[in-house]
């Protein structure tokens, strides 16, 4: 196995993408027993998302799910990918989250993102617009300060202060400064463009400061990872999500994921179809051998030391068996099926 997959850690991320025919609440589940497989795999960390009136997706309510997760698991860290914090008071967000570190010490991360609803329908009903997300870095400051016990009001986060859940970054377009000034680790995407994430990369470790959460730069490379038998399984993986994200660009909602066959079976108009070619393009996806090929480029060109895995498609079991060769690679075991 190559020593520079042996020194990075993987992680999981699973969006509880709701599947054709099948429900939001076996989407939680599937969450749920997923992060039970990961941790028997040996993943390092297992984060759940936050999305609002998006049929496509179960996971709402993030640190709802996140405690379920931790439950359910012994060992495993687990986290948000992320909470969006232009949604929330940042109060309210401290206290969450020191109610998950102290009822699972030591095992809980706090991942945050600066998005705000998916649609001007969905920020209305958040009480949102898009330029809260401009205010994000005060958001972000004032939400360490509860767990700091610093806040001016004289108000104090129970049971917040004074512990230490570790805060993440979702860097997307203005994060990766944000992440390098408060000196936090960073989660950065996506890798179907490669330039744009190293510049990203580039920004962070150029403008990073020291800080109580972290001594120097910790880069988080998250995409899609598809590992099968061969390489034309591997792809099939990939167009349950990649038309569900063409649609989404054309008509303004994502639906639940159909199954690959009826994925190829359907009409598309021509810039769906641009939209679901590009949707294939640039992930991680083949044999054991090819995807050790390539994860080793990633962390070479990127230098980081963890990759979450963001794979979602409507086979479960072909997910499980993705994850479980992923492992076999980490592990430099070979896998058999």
């Amino acid at each position: 196995m190559s020593s520079v997959i042996a020194s990075a850690r993987f992680s999981v991320l699973d969006r509880s993408r709701v599947r054709e025919g099948h429900t939001a609440a076996e989407a939680l589940r599937d969450t749920v027993a997923l992060a039970r497989e990961a941790e028997r795999l040996g993943y390092h960390r297992f984060w759940v998302s936050e999305h609002h009136g998006v049929p496509g997706v179960a996971g709402a309510a993030p640190t709802v799910l996140a405690a379920a997760v931790a439950g359910a698991t012994r060992t495993i860290r687990v986290g948000t990918g992320g909470v969006m914090l232009p949604n929330h008071r940042p109060l309210v967000v401290a206290e969450q989250f020191g109610v998950l570190e102290s009822l699972f010490p030591g095992r809980i991360d706090m991942g945050l993102g600066r998005s705000v609803g998916f649609t001007d329908g969905v920020r209305r009903a958040l009480g949102r617009d898009k330029d809260d997300a401009g205010d994000f870095a005060a958001q972000l400051e004032e939400l360490l300060g509860w767990f700091r016990g610093t806040s001016p009001t004289r108000v104090h986060a129970y049971p917040a202060e004074g512990l230490a859940v570790p805060p993440f970054v979702l860097a997307m377009g203005e994060g990766a400064a944000i992440a390098a000034r408060a000196g936090l680790p960073m989660v950065i995407g996506d890798l179907r463009n490669r330039e744009r994430m190293r510049r990203g990369i580039d920004t962070y470790r150029a403008l990073f400061r020291p800080s109580p959460w972290a001594e120097e730069p910790y880069v988080v490379v998250s995409g899609t990872v598809a590992v099968a038998a061969t390489p034309e399984a591997a792809r099939r993986l990939l167009l349950p999500e990649a038309w569900s994200m063409a649609y989404s660009r054309t008509h303004g909602t994502f639906p639940p994921l159909p199954p690959a066959h009826r994925v190829k079976a359907r009409a598309m108009t021509a810039k769906e179809r641009g939209l679901y070619a590009s949707g294939l393009t640039g992930h991680v996806t083949g044999t054991e051998e090819q995807v050790a090929g390539e994860l080793e480029t990633l962390l070479k060109e990127t230098g980081a030391q963890e990759i979450l895995v963001t794979t979602s498609t409507y086979d479960r079991e072909a997910l499980l068996d993705s994850y479980r060769r992923l492992a076999g690679i980490v592990n430099g075991e070979s896998a058999t099926g």
